[in-house]
């Protein structure tokens, strides 16, 4: 086939496709035609397989004949997306909207299940005459280990698993800087609580290296460990809403003398056989840990000038993603972080 030839059926195929593309009304469609002229296998690239037999005085001419066909496919296809998009926003702008319909309604959002459960807390201890405190996320060593009896050598400090951001700041392990912080400015009588996301190099089912706690500290004359267990046992009861006991296992912790393991009756099985044999919340044993608890230690009042020979105080803490996994029956710590709304809208 000459160059003449070939130069004859590319302007034949633009005017081909100006018709085919004419009466085309959408996207999908008009690429499609686009693809059968230029694509790989497209009428155009089978004429431009017969340049490699024209003689090579030839050849710019039969290719600058398939650029200029190639370029008008190209312009057409974008004139005719322009418009058919403006076709759409005329119709658009010509659509009747009655303004005085009521809108869809909107889903309503609701707090987190974590925020619900710290409200509820906070509400709950706030019935015994305690209030909220607070304090920093990013605190120094002294008031997170060593205020609190926990010098630089102690083996407790290997059960915080800290996270370090300098050898005298870290990312606290526990609330219990803000009892510290509010001893050190506020005189007893002393009655908080103090709720607040901690850090801790942890990760399994149960356990997050960002977790919340809520910690208790009450300090004033004559304050007895009989005075704790009805503070614990009173919040469980309101909390799980249920005729729960507790019990206090003597166990060490640091800054606490004597210190205890909090365990509640589980609440799935109520202790009771026989569904707790084959309870997999208690492991059959009718209890549940939830947290920790003692009479603050007498080096602890004397690192923030309280006279221990006058003032006594206890102080508490637990997680409360463990409380919400006891009371809902979460079995996974990371529900609580995924953002899954199929979660989340259960609560």
């Amino acid at each position: 086939m000459s160059a003449s030839d070939l130069i004859a059926n590319l302007e034949k195929l633009g005017d081909e496709f100006l018709q085919l593309i004419q009466p085309l009304g959408d996207e999908q469609t008009i690429r499609a035609a686009q693809a059968q002229f230029l694509g790989k296998k497209g009428k155009v690239s089978e004429v431009m397989r017969e340049l490699s037999k024209l003689a090579p005085a030839d050849r710019p001419l039969v290719g600058a004949a398939v650029n200029k066909v190639k370029q008008t496919i190209e312009e057409r296809v974008t004139e005719r997306l322009g418009e058919l998009a403006s076709a759409a926003a005329r119709a658009d702008l010509a659509r009747v909207v009655d303004v005085t319909l009521p809108p869809h309604p909107a889903p309503a959002g609701h707090l987190h299940l974590l925020t619900q459960v710290r409200l509820e807390a906070v509400q709950i201890f706030s019935e015994l005459g305690f209030v909220v405190a607070d304090g920093p996320q990013i605190e120094t060593d002294w008031h997170t280990f060593e205020a609190l009896a926990i010098p630089k050598e102690h083996p407790a400090r290997d059960m915080q698993d800290t996270f370090y951001v300098s050898d005298e700041i870290v990312l606290r392990t526990h609330t219990s800087p803000v009892q510290v912080r509010t001893m050190q400015l506020t005189p007893p009588p002393i009655r908080i609580v103090a709720p607040g996301v901690v850090y801790r190099r942890d990760d399994d089912p149960t356990h997050s290296p960002m977790f919340t706690q809520i910690e208790g500290l009450a300090v004033d004359v004559d304050i007895s460990f009989a005075d704790l267990k009805g503070v614990l046992l009173h919040f469980v009861k309101r909390f799980f809403a249920r005729d729960l006991a507790i019990r206090l296992r003597p166990s060490y912790f640091p800054f606490v003398e004597p210190g205890a393991e909090v365990d509640m009756q589980c609440s799935f099985c109520m202790g009771a056989a026989p569904a707790v044999a084959s309870c997999r919340v208690c492991k059959g044993t009718g209890f549940v840990e939830i947290g920790g608890c003692g009479m603050v230690d007498p080096e602890v009042f004397a690192h923030v000038k309280i006279d221990a020979e006058k003032y006594t105080g206890f102080a508490f803490g637990m997680g409360l993603e463990r409380m919400a996994m006891l009371r809902h029956g979460v079995n996974d710590i990371k529900f609580y972080y995924e953002g899954d709304v199929r979660f989340l809208e259960q609560f």
